[in-house]
C-alpha cells in the first residue's frame, strides 16, 4: 500500500526530531557522552552528537552540559536530534521560492498553497525540498527526504516555514519546537461561529480509524493519540462562517483541521473534513449560489501560517515574521465580509 505524501508518518511537526531517554547502567565505566551517545543512537555521528549538545538538545539528570561531561552510572540522559537520514535520493530543481528573508543560519519561505513540503512515496519531485536542494545545495541532512526541515504545513495549507541551513540551527530549532516555544498563529475560516469566542482545545489525536488519511479526536486521557493543544479566537463573525485565529502550542498532523471539525466547525473547502459542502445556512435567496462561488474563489482548505516567531540559533535574538494572506484566501475574506455586508 503507497502512503499519501500529505499522510507520511512523519507530518507531525512535533516528530521531524528524535527524542531519546536512556538510563547509564550501573556497571558502565567512566566515558566521555558524545562517544556514549554514539554507541547508543542508530544512523548517527560523533559531530552531530558534539553539535547537538551545543544546541542543548542533550541533558544529563535535566542539566545541560558539555561534550566532554564524563557519564556515569544511574545518569539519566535525555536527547532531542533533528532526525536520521533516509536513504532517497532527492533531485534539485529549480522551482519558485517566496524566500521571506535569509542569514547564514537559516531560510524563511511563505510557501504557496499546493506545494508539497517534501517527497514522499508517490510524490518525488515538485516539492519544496527539491526546490530548496537547487537553491541552496548545503542544507543539513543533504543525504535524506527532509534536507533543513524542522517542521511542516499541508499541501494545500500556505503560509511561513523556516528552514536550517546548517546542522546546529536545525537542532536548536528542533529542540524549541519540542520544548513548545516556538511561536505559531494561523488565520482560517470556518463553517459557522463557536459558541465560545475564545478558548482552548485540548485532546488526543491519532488516526481515524476508518481513513487513514484523516486524523480523529480523543479525549485526553485516551490511551491512544498524542495530546494536541490548540488556542483559537474569533475575529470576525458573518453568521454562517467566521474568520478565527489559531495559535499552536502542539505541532501535530492536521491538528488545526480536526479540531475545527471536533468543534463542528470545519474548515471552508476542507474536503477531507467535510467542508466542501454547506454546513451552516443563511436566510439570503442567492446562498447557494454564493457557496459555489466561495468554492471556486478557495478551492483548498482556508487555512494560512500566519506568523512565526523562535530564537535565532547564534544570536538568540527573539525573530518574528509575518506574512501577507495569499490571494485565494484575501479574495474569499473579502467576498465573505462583502456578502454579510449588502
Amino acid at each position: 500500500m503507497s502512503i499519501d505524501p500529505e499522510i507520511d508518518p512523519i507530518e507531525s511537526e512535533d516528530d521531524l526530531f528524535e527524542h531519546y531517554n536512556f538510563i547509564v547502567d550501573k556497571g558502565q565505566q567512566l566515558l566521555r557522552i558524545d562517544k556514549y551517545l554514539l554507541l547508543k543512537i542508530a544512523n548517527s555521528s560523533r559531530s552531530k552528537i558534539q553539535t547537538g549538545i551545543e544546541a542543548g538538545a542533550v541533558k544529563v539528570n535535566d542539566q545541560l552540559i558539555k561534550s566532554n561531561y564524563k557519564v556515569k552510572p544511574f545518569d539519566e540522559i535525555s536527547v532531542s536530534f533533528s532526525t536520521p537520514p533516509r536513504d532517497n535520493e532527492v533531485i534539485p530543481e529549480n522551482l519558485p521560492l517566496n524566500i521571506v528573508y535569509e542569514d547564514s543560519d537559516l531560510i524563511i519561505i511563505n510557501k504557496e498553497p499546493g506545494m508539497v513540503v517534501h517527497p514522499a512515496h508517490g510524490n518525488w519531485t515538485g516539492t519544496l525540498v527539491n526546490g530548496l536542494l537547487y537553491y541552496c545545495q548545503n542544507l543539513p541532512g543533504n543525504n535524506n527526504i527532509r534536507p533543513g526541515l524542522v517542521h511542516r504545513i499541508d499541501k494545500d495549507t500556505s503560509g511561513l516555514l523556516v528552514i536550517a541551513k546548517t546542522e546546529f540551527a536545525i537542532t536548536y530549532l528542533a529542540k524549541q519546537f519540542f520544548d513548545h516555544t516556538i511561536e505559531r498563529t494561523y488565520y482560517a475560516i470556518l463553517w459557522g461561529v463557536p459558541k465560545v469566542e475564545k478558548g482552548t482545545l485540548r485532546g488526543n489525536i491519532t488516526r481515524h480509524p476508518k481513513d487513514r488519511k484523516i486524523m480523529h479526536m480523543l479525549p485526553e486521557d485516551s490511551e491512544d493519540g498524542k495530546l494536541a493543544i490548540t488556542h483559537y479566537e474569533v475575529i470576525e463573525s458573518f453568521g454562517f462562517c467566521s474568520f478565527v485565529k489559531f495559535n499552536l502550542e502542539t505541532g501535530r498532523t492536521h491538528q488545526i483541521r480536526a479540531h475545527a471539525q471536533s468543534m463542528g466547525h470545519p474548515l471552508v473547502s476542507d474536503s477531507s473534513y467535510g467542508g466542501d459542502k454547506i454546513r451552516f445556512m443563511s436566510t439570503r435567496t442567492n446562498f447557494k449560489q454564493f457557496v459555489d462561488n466561495m468554492f471556486k474563489v478557495c478551492p483548498r482548505q482556508a487555512l494560512h501560517a500566519y506568523s512565526l516567531g523562535f530564537d535565532h540559533p547564534t544570536t538568540n535574538e527573539r525573530m518574528q515574521f509575518e506574512s501577507q494572506f495569499p490571494e485565494d484566501f484575501d479574495n474569499l475574506l473579502n467576498k465573505l465580509r462583502k456578502f454579510t455586508n449588502d
